[in-house]
């Protein structure tokens, strides 16, 4: 397997295939590279080099007990893209990989980042606050933590209900799906998956957007019943310099999965434009 160390000794496993100009693909929580199986066969077939890595604690990456915040997660991303040497890349990052995404552009991605993409992301923040006043109230996120920390195995059989919006009539419901984020999820550790539940919900991400110089592609589907487009998306475009909004109606939080047709579409659209 391929895996670089990154400084205080963690694990990065990534999946680095193909040539031409790079796409590096940020997953989302609790899961790993693995959940962008319809993106990367696809774009590594038009010619591209895809790569996509596991974050720390999760997938095929060390189980350490630290380092699971934002900061670290673009600082091992940082790592990993000089080692690769990537250049004129695009970063595509979805819900908590949205995050991982406009941190690292805008902390580390000078001379090596063409354009970003935040798919279902999770920025510029979601927690509830003063500053924050719609957002999703601190009291959601412990329930999270809560069913992560005493009952994964079930609690994330459950999640992949709302997550791919298959309590929607009418939903057609894979198994498969079902069965490979739970697959992805207890593939990595439960103090990983613990702590990251604070990073993706109280990490705000407004001077990242705000800071990001490169062309970013913000899409989101408008039934998300995980991380709600109006409190993410709408916000965080017009946060960007020069950023571009596209929303789905009815399409769920998972829709790289269940819309990869569509999804894939618009991307190719944005990388090539």
């Amino acid at each position: 397997m391929s895996k670089i160390t990154v400084k205080d000794g963690t694990e990065i496993y990534y999946k680095d295939w193909g040539t031409g100009q790079p796409l590096f693909f940020h997953h989302g929580w609790p899961l790993s590279g693995d959940d962008w199986d319809a993106q990367m066969m696809f774009f590594l077939n038009l010619g591209f080099r895809v790569i996509a890595h596991d974050r720390r604690g999760h997938g095929r990456s060390s189980q350490t007990a630290e380092g699971h915040n934002m900061d670290t997660y673009a600082a091992d991303v940082a790592e990993l893209t000089k080692a690769l040497d990537l250049k004129n890349a695009v970063h595509i990052g979805h819900s908590t990989g949205g995050g991982e995404v406009i941190r690292y552009v805008a902390k580390h991605g000078q001379g090596r980042v063409a354009k970003a993409v935040l798919i279902s992301a999770v920025t510029p923040i979601m927690v509830q606050s003063k500053n924050n006043p719609d957002g999703i109230p601190l009291s959601i996120f412990d329930d999270i933590r809560k069913g992560t920390a005493t009952q994964r195995p079930q609690y994330f059989q459950d999640f992949t209900i709302p997550f791919y919006g298959y309590n929607r009539e009418g939903a057609k419901v894979s198994q498969g799906i079902r069965d490979n984020w739970w697959r992805q999820g207890m593939m990595g550790g439960i103090k990983a998956h613990y702590d990251c539940i604070k990073a993706f919900s109280e990490t705000d991400f407004t001077e990242d957007l705000k800071s990001v110089q490169v062309p970013v592609l913000v899409l989101h589907g408008e039934d998300d019943q995980i991380v709600p487009f109006q409190l993410t998306a709408v916000k965080a475009a017009k946060l960007l310099k020069n950023g571009k909004l596209i929303t789905y109606p009815g399409f769920p939080h998972g829709m790289p999965t269940t819309e990869a047709a569509k999804i894939n579409e618009d991307l190719l659209a944005f990388i090539k434009s």
